[in-house]
């Protein structure tokens, strides 16, 4: 069985560089699942700079469904699986439910609820039978305002009720605060 890693933290905490370093240390055969979708300039721009960060020697898999799935058969051998990140792909899965989220309706609201959560649970799971280590990146959004729209305040719920249940299956927890991680679990 491997082990179980969450990574939190606000925007440019730290976590993603401080996840990777976690990763490297299992060994240079990872594979890094990016859940980013690059839909404009900036977005590439981002996702160029995470490839370049990252060791040329790991698997990349772009992706942000059936994660479990795509990894299956893949995992032999490997050191360890770095997902970078959770919010990213909870975000990814509403849009693809409900693209016109000014007008997000509760029938959406469920199904989009249900879908995440199985995503994450099928996950865990899959995680919870390799033997390797996953690292989850997520974001901590909870700490700050509650969002005007009720999309974002969605999002921002659903967030951290998936951020709860990785935590809970985790042997480890990192909060990265100014680029500094503080081990909370």
């Amino acid at each position: 069985m491997g082990k179980l890693i969450l990574v939190t933290g606000g925007v440019r905490s730290g976590k993603s560089t401080f996840a990777e370093e976690k990763a490297k240390s299992f060994g240079d055969d990872v594979i890094y699942v990016a859940t980013a979708t690059p839909f404009d300039e900036e977005m590439k721009e981002r996702v160029k700079k995470h490839r370049l960060q990252r060791p040329a020697s790991w698997e990349t898999i772009e992706a942000h469904r059936d994660i479990d799935s795509l990894l299956e058969g893949k995992i032999k051998g490997k050191s360890a699986v770095l997902l970078d990140c959770i919010t990213v792909m909870i975000n990814n899965i509403m849009f693809d439910i409900c693209p016109d989220f000014n007008n997000i309706g509760k029938a959406e609201e469920t199904v989009i609820l249900k879908s995440v959560k199985s995503s994450i649970e099928k996950l865990i799971e899959f995680a919870n039978v390799c033997e390797i280590p996953f690292v989850f990146v997520t974001n901590e959004i909870g700490m700050g305002l509650v969002p005007e729209y009720r999309a974002s305040r969605i999002f921002r719920d659903l967030a951290g009720s998936m951020n709860q249940l990785i935590a809970k299956a985790c042997e480890e927890v990192y909060l990265c605060v100014c680029g500094i991680p503080v081990k909370i679990k």
